[in-house]
């Protein structure tokens, strides 16, 4: 049977399930990527489970979101981060190496290996012939303890790309035109794989572009083969011999299929707040804009920052306009500076920052009250820029550099020069330096966690209740995003390890009073919110998930669940319902108690049941998706104690 590459990649990690799309399945994980908002609690994960040490391939512990330090939190915990990597057998990237997802490319990708990172862009990495996929941080921990992660069997994407990109149009153009034609929901339980001779033209990092936002489309992951362009960048990094080619077989064939032209695709933008909100530069040309910001993961090569830098070079930016430039990977920085492009962004009036992630996810560079942003990362939710009442524009390179030097929304072929081609360094910069390999394990079986006085233990969760009567404390509307539920950003990140002060700030962009309305009902059996479609879309971050479910959370009652966070409620026992009837959605309100007995034995028994609302004399059919290993976790009250009672890692 022919396959593509998707199904060879899932063939070769199966260890439970069937490869029916919509049918849970177990994988092997070969690498595994964690980050500091995220990985504080994935190192306190395996030492609650008594890891002895890491049974991956390579699982990598980067330092890229918290970087920071307005006091010691931020410090202590990348101290803590650090002893964890050398006690778990982690490698260890340092601050200022850069942004996890671009350093793994460049030093740990393989293709043919299968990667899950505790990050919703970690399937970036599928540009190198991986099956790279985001998840919550237990389940990145569990992974890491050499247990298989369980998924949906995803449907396969195939989009067959033709012609060359025109000038003036780049990779980010690519993933903005899939976005305006399926907005963030189009890839909701599928694997998005690119094909055709179109690829001939789209660099290793230009890959890494489209691949990365396809976390913005929803889709399970994003997979390129692994070809000849592969193989060039592996052997530019000193890394040929991880190369393999992988392609799909001839006649393979896909669950769905598209076309994509290049050479048909103008310079789009993403207006706020959403990804999917896409346009054409030209329909919003002459927008003032307040900052133009060049980096991120969502455009993170070399040519990214050199055509902004060869756009804006012997000229000066408009008055009034921060320039800021957020380099990705410190190798990829200094390939920068000797090739003189840093120079050449300075003296445009850039304002030069360190390599990590910095302003794209809220950590520094926010905008002022409203401004307009301009972006080249890869999201624009509300408020995710560290600013309350932001207006975030998401676009290309060329499209933040032209209007850098105008001082407003610019179609960057209106201006009056040539398009600057630009190529890669001859002999680029390999710099590990930053980057610690895993301790042998007779040194690191004696290595002492060091923890700072900011980190806290995860309190213990109770089973799931058989009779629930719990009020309504929120009713909101679709695409609800992580950001929204729990933002990031340099006031709330610094406390990622600790959940009884970062829970002060859930959901605190749509209800203030929330924090205090679901403490008060942690001792009268929880609470319940209901949304609509779309729900958790966003960032991996567990503490979404996490945070309400420490202040009572019970049940959250959507239209449906964005992927990574319907895995994270399961995770931390909330219970993820959806509507058998979308109107129904409509009969809520918020104040409204929610009435169920013998739960239990309902979840257990069958997919649907009915929750009753007190004192109305309605009746609300509701479904679960769960699957029996899933519905065991529910039960204990969520996947910490269901670990403990499994003694998976003994």
């Amino acid at each position: 049977m022919a396959l593509n590459i998707t199904q060879k990649l899932i063939k070769d990690h199966l260890v439970s399930g069937e490869m029916t799309p919509g049918r849970e399945i177990g994988l092997k994980i070969d690498q595994t990527l964690t980050q500091d908002a995220t990985g504080t609690l994935v190192m306190l994960e395996l030492e609650a489970m008594d890891l002895d040490r890491a049974k991956t391939e390579a699982s990598a512990q980067y330092v890229d979101h918290n970087l920071i330090q307005e006091d010691s939190k931020n410090p202590d915990d990348h101290l803590f981060l650090h002893s964890a990597t050398r006690r778990f057998g982690l490698y260890h990237s340092r601050p200022g190496n850069g942004v996890s997802h671009p350093v793994h490319m460049q030093r740990l990708a393989k293709p043919g290996k299968t990667l899950l990172g505790s990050d919703s862009h970690t399937c970036a990495n599928g540009c190198m012939g991986m099956l790279a996929m985001g998840a919550g941080g237990i389940d990145v921990a569990l992974a890491i303890a050499g247990e298989p992660f369980y998924v949906k069997m995803p449907r396969v994407w195939g989009i067959k790309l033709t012609g060359e990109l025109p000038d003036w149009v780049s990779a980010k153009d690519v993933i903005f035109e899939l976005l305006r034609r399926h907005d963030v929901k189009g890839g909701v339980g599928k694997v998005i794989e690119y094909y055709g001779p179109g690829l001939k033209s789209l660099s290793a990092m230009d890959r890494h572009v489209i691949a990365n936002m396809g976390a913005e489309l929803g889709a399970t992951g994003t997979v390129f083969p692994s070809d000849n362009e592969i193989k060039r960048f592996l052997r530019e990094q000193g890394r040929e011999d991880d190369w393999t080619e992988l392609v799909a077989d001839k006649d393979a064939t896909y669950d769905i299929n598209e076309e994509l032209n290049l050479s048909e695709i103008e310079p789009l933008i993403a207006k706020p707040s959403s990804p999917g909100n896409v346009v054409p530069v030209k329909d919003v040309a002459g927008t003032p804009i307040y900052q133009s910001y060049v980096g991120s993961s969502a455009n993170p090569g070399f040519r990214d920052f050199a055509v902004a830098a060869e756009i804006v070079k012997d000229k000066h930016i408009a008055d009034g306009v921060s320039f800021d430039i957020n380099p990705t990977s410190r190798q990829m920085l200094t390939d920068l500076v000797k090739e003189s492009h840093i120079a050449s962004l300075l003296s445009a009036g850039g304002r030069l920052h360190q390599a990590g992630c910095n302003g794209c996810i809220g950590m520094g560079q926010a905008p002022a009250s409203g401004k307009n942003s301009l972006r080249t990362t890869p999201r624009n939710f509300p408020g995710r820029s560290g600013t309350r009442e932001d207006s975030v524009f998401l676009c290309s390179p060329e499209t933040a550099a032209a209007s850098a030097l105008t001082g407003k929304i610019t179609d960057p072929r209106t201006l009056d020069m040539k398009y600057p081609r630009v190529k890669d360094p001859k002999n680029p910069t390999i710099d590990v330096n930053l980057l610690d390999e895993p301790l042998p394990y007779e040194e690191a079986k004696n290595v002492k966690l060091e923890k700072g006085p900011n980190i806290a233990s995860i309190p213990e969760m109770d089973e799931m209740p058989d009779k629930i009567e719990i009020p309504i404390l929120l009713k909101m509307g679709d695409n609800i995003s992580t950001d929204e539920i729990l933002a990031g950003g340099a006031r709330v990140l610094p406390y990622r390890s600790n959940l009884p002060e970062i829970s002060k700030f859930t959901f605190e962009i749509i209800d203030e009073t929330y924090y205090q309305r679901g403490k008060d009902t942690v001792d009268k059996g929880g609470h319940a919110v209901v949304g609509g479609f779309n729900y958790g879309q966003g960032s991996s971050r567990e503490h979404a998930a996490l945070a309400p479910r420490y202040l009572g959370l019970r049940v959250a009652l959507v239209k449906d669940f964005a992927r990574i966070h319907w895995q994270n409620l399961v995770n931390f026992g909330v219970l993820p319902l959806t509507f058998v009837n979308e109107e129904n959605y409509d009969l809520l309100e918020q104040g409204d108690v929610l009435e169920a007995t013998g739960l239990r034995e309902k979840v257990k028994q069958g997919n649907e049941f009915n929750l009753s609302v007190k004192g109305k004399n309605q009746e609300i059919k509701v479904r679960h998706a769960l699957s029996p290993r899933q519905i065991d976790i529910m039960l204990k009250g969520g996947i910490i104690n269901w670990v403990k009672d499994k003694k998976i890692t003994s």
